[in-house]
């Protein structure tokens, strides 16, 4: 170990999503489209639960703070992630590269969390609606709120601090447009057994963990929506869960397929789409599915239209 090279560089160089010079304009164009409808949906969404009392709710209090954190993880890579497309200079500092990494896993954790706390006040909402206001009063959520930003950023804590006391006395080239787990790993000199144990453990436990609460919540749901004696009364109930369960299969879904393939089928390349997804279109997503197919949303969206007109 004595006689080895090993050292912390002072920056990493992003080689971004291509170097194909002929594909760097049009996907400029296609990315800086996607994070400005991104941006402006989400900020949208969060301005416009704040200011509509008919909105004040648990359930678009929590639908506000999902918006936060896809606002702040997919700003922590979008930016960045466009000016190099074009930039002849792609560094990023050591410590830079860390807070990326930090803020990105903080908040992208945070949302997987806060997708279990979503299921949950819905089965709260529909199994006993006379009591919701009192169950889920602000009290609550501002615990379950708080409870799901410690969470995730410990997690991303944990991570970080793994990721970044590694040594790199290879290249400092990081194959991918942001700072992340694999493509870090692939460029580290020292042993990542335990980073990859403990990602696969944490994150694991993680996603176990959400994905129970999801499933355990709509089960009860079901149950609570089976007592409905009507056929319309029942579809009404479940309807104000659509939303909510395709948000979670598009994100959970994505994840696992990020982060829990075999080693064997993982690609630096593929992982880059999969990443773009995941960073950039799904954030861009969840405001629309949520304010398409909900009524009170799109009440509140006309009201602000015929403000704005007046």
């Amino acid at each position: 170990m004595a006689n080895k090279n090993y050292s912390i560089p002072t920056e990493f160089i992003l080689l971004g999503i291509t170097s194909v010079p002929e594909l760097k304009s049009a996907l400029f164009l296609l990315f800086l489209i996607i994070y400005l409808v991104n941006f402006i949906s989400n900020f949208g969404m969060i301005i416009l639960i704040r200011t509509d009392p008919q909105l004040h709710l648990p359930m678009y209090f929590f639908l506000s703070h999902m918006s936060f954190c896809d606002l702040c993880y997919s700003s922590t890579i979008g930016p960045k992630m466009l000016v190099d497309m074009f930039a002849k200079d792609k560094s990023i500092s050591f410590t830079g590269c860390a807070l990326q990494f930090y803020f990105f896993c903080s908040f992208g954790d945070s949302e997987c969390v806060l997708l279990a706390v979503m299921a949950f006040d819905r089965y709260m909402a529909i199994s006993n609606p006379l009591l919701y206001t009192v169950n889920m009063s602000s009290r609550v959520c501002y615990l379950l709120i708080v409870g799901v930003y410690i969470a995730g950023m410990m997690n991303a804590l944990l991570h970080t601090t793994l990721t970044f006391t590694l040594s790199f006395c290879g290249t400092n080239e990081i194959n991918h447009f942001f700072c992340d787990i694999p493509p870090l790993l692939s460029i580290s000199c020292s042993d990542t057994h335990v980073n990859e144990l403990v990602l696969f453990t944490v994150f694991g436990f993680m996603e176990i963990a959400t994905i129970s609460g999801v499933l355990i919540s709509y089960c009860y749901i079901i149950l609570s929506v089976l007592k409905i004696r009507s056929a319309e009364g029942r579809w009404k109930a479940f309807s104000t869960c659509i939303s909510h369960l395709t948000v979670v299969a598009i994100f959970q879904g994505t994840v696992l397929f990020m982060y829990f393939r075999p080693s064997s089928a993982y690609s630096l390349d593929q992982d880059k789409m999969a990443s773009l997804f995941y960073t950039l279109v799904i954030p861009m997503l969840n405001p629309l599915i949520y304010s398409l197919r909900n009524k009170d949303v799109k009440e509140a969206l006309g009201k602000l239209r015929k403000k704005i007109s007046f």
